[in-house]
């Protein structure tokens, strides 16, 4: 019994944080949506943002790669209940459910274009073919994994020079694989655009399902926690080195800015497209502090958040479908028109450059968005909760 409830706090503190990451990753969406500088200027520019600019965006890099590695996480805690055959052909079926969720759906709320003329890779594609390659790999041994995923993590910006070489043309694979993103044309009007190659992704999530082992209810709590501040605080102190000494893990050097606070941003602002190793660092080394600390937490903020964290990719889908709208509503309202719907360059329909609020408007919409997911979130857990059809398992 008391196993039983040692193993449901362990998994709580997963929801809880994956909650959290996903009500902060929603501030992300509603700023390049509602932010009148979003489509123009890179909030992470050192030269031009400001220190609020920089912390909203900055704080919403903890999002991706920690959902990635939660979803390994999940992976391995899942797969406990199954055996290899069925771990392996739940994975790769579900990530490819995923492809086509990325590519179908996620599209369409993204852009709300019927005709497809650009298509996204994102972070649900990337999330989709690290689960096929996961789903391949179950089959060996553990360490195997971890050694593989610790190669991809560390080693992958040893490509960095090769492609700074070729100036980023690096042709279709390569960017599918580990490049920068880029845009390929597929038929007459339609572009493919790569976001999120997969390499450095699939990597994270190897980690994380790695990392699954230590939520297992033969590893002590104690032991557990000790092994999450050690190894959380050691990615954050080699996040200081490796980005102090500017030779390693990060495509582009900090540099000194003309005060110190703009020379801190420089220093803070490391490559997410792909993630660097720098970037894995100061996210995922955070990341396993919190979920040491948030284990034995139990209060209404954690109830709260972990409602989000139970149904992640209906989160994810239906609150980009709510902001899209919204978007739409606020279009029209501004006095916008029907010859203003498909701007010229911009990549989202209802979305023209010069449309949004300023930033504090930003927040209060993002507050509005995230009291408006919970009702349906809390609905959908329970639906999931209440029903065994087959599709629910992939959802």
């Amino acid at each position: 019994m008391e196993q039983t409830i040692a193993i449901k706090k362990r998994v709580m503190s997963i929801d809880v944080f994956r909650g959290i990451i996903m009500i902060i990753m929603a501030l992300d969406h509603v700023r390049d949506f509602f932010h009148n500088d979003a489509m123009l200027h890179d909030p992470l520019n050192p030269a031009g943002t400001t220190p609020v600019l920089f912390f909203t965006r900055f704080i919403t890099h903890f999002c991706a790669p920690n959902f990635v590695f939660l979803a390994g996480m999940s992976a391995y805690l899942s797969g406990r209940r199954k055996t290899k055959a069925q771990l392996s052909s739940f994975l790769i079926k579900r990530g490819l459910w995923l492809i086509l969720i990325e590519v179908v759906v996620m599209n369409l709320a993204l852009t709300f274009n019927p005709f497809y003329n650009l298509v996204f890779l994102e972070v649900i594609w990337a999330i989709g073919i690290s689960m096929i390659i996961l789903g391949i790999l179950v089959w060996l041994p553990l360490p195997v994994i971890f050694i593989t995923g610790l190669c991809i993590v560390c080693g992958h910006n040893l490509l960095d020079h090769a492609e700074a070489a070729r100036s980023q043309s690096l042709g279709f694979w390569w960017s599918l694989i580990h490049g920068k993103s880029a845009a390929f044309p597929f038929a007459p009007g339609h572009v493919l655009v790569i976001a999120y190659s997969f390499l450095s992704w699939t990597g994270i999530m190897l980690m994380g399902y790695c990392a699954g082992t230590l939520f297992t209810a033969n590893v002590p709590s104690v032991t557990r926690r000790k092994i999450l501040l050690v190894t959380g605080t050691g990615m954050i102190i080699l996040f200081i080195i490796l980005r102090w000494i500017n030779m390693y893990g990060n495509p582009s050097p900090w540099e000194a800015q003309q005060n110190s606070l703009r020379t801190f941003f420089s220093f803070m602002n490391v490559n997410k497209y792909p993630p660097s190793l720098q970037f894995v660092c100061i996210t995922i080394g955070p990341a396993l502090l919190v979920l040491a600390l948030v284990e034995n937490i139990q209060n209404r903020f954690t109830a709260f958040v972990q409602v989000y964290g139970r149904v992640p990719l209906f989160y994810f889908v239906t609150h980009f479908f709510i902001i899209h709208l919204l978007t739409l509503v606020i279009f029209f309202l501004s006095g916008y028109g029907v010859k203003d719907i498909i701007p010229a360059k911009a990549p989202f329909f209802f979305r023209p450059l010069d449309f949004g609020f300023n930033l504090w408007i930003v927040y209060v919409i993002w507050i509005g968005i995230v009291l408006i997911m919970y009702p349906l979130c809390k609905w959908y857990n329970r639906y999931k909760s209440t029903h065994d059809y087959w599709w629910l398992s992939y959802l």
